[in-house]
């Protein structure tokens, strides 16, 4: 099982953990997606494990920045976009977690901060002029909060945060192939055709449910 990174799966690991201790489940192991997501599976006491010994995984479960009608979503809010993107596609079922007000029927519609894109610190100046091309935008270089500097990933790359108009129609996975070829860009956080279904929940407490066509009926 691939375990994503963000506030909302901690809640998800927590009842994983409760369920294992009770015997409902048994033989886990858990691929971490980032630091953080290693230190929660051994804060549970879960099995770790690598996609080195264990390199396809039944499933994945993660959160979302912003998810659309048909589950393309906007993930790197937290800058572990590329490592959750290599863990959910060595996994059989990506399942997202989120609540209410990461379901958006298009994308932009409530997530305002752009697409992260992670990009290698010598070629952060080129793919910002390169995006600015393929978006007609002026991308960001993230800045971190409690540290002089950029954000630095957990691979020792910079991240740009690339808005984009969210009332124009965006082909997301042309744009999303057209970024990655630039020289210098490691991964979006786009992330096209992946998640097949995104359980939400709602201010009340209950939670809809969302799947992808023809999936998980």
């Amino acid at each position: 099982m691939g375990i994503g990174s963000g506030s909302t799966v901690v809640y998800a690991v927590e009842r994983l953990a409760e369920r294992i201790k009770g015997g409902e489940l048994s033989n886990i192991v858990c691929v971490p997606t980032s630091f953080q997501a290693q230190q929660l599976i051994r804060a549970h006491k879960l099995t770790l494990t690598d996609l080195e010994e264990t390199p396809e995984l039944d499933i994945t479960i993660d959160g979302t920045d912003e998810a659309d009608a048909h589950l393309t979503c906007i993930k790197g809010g937290g800058g572990c976009l590329t490592q959750e993107k290599i863990v959910a596609a060595a996994s059989s079922k990506f399942v997202i977690v989120a609540d209410y007000r990461k379901d958006s029927t298009h994308l932009g519609e409530h997530w305002k901060k752009g697409i992260p894109v992670e990009v290698l610190p010598m070629a952060y100046v080129p793919s910002m002029n390169k995006i600015n091309k393929i978006l007609a935008c002026r991308p960001v270089l993230r800045y971190a909060v409690n540290k002089m500097g950029p954000v630095i990933t957990d691979n020792g790359n910079f991240i740009l945060d690339c808005p984009f108009p969210s009332d124009k129609k965006i082909d997301w996975e042309e744009t999303s192939v057209k970024m990655k070829m630039i020289p210098g860009v490691v991964e979006t956080g786009l992330f096209f055709g992946m998640a097949e279904i995104a359980y939400y929940g709602q201010q009340d407490g209950s939670v809809k449910i969302v799947r992808t066509a023809g999936k998980y009926s």
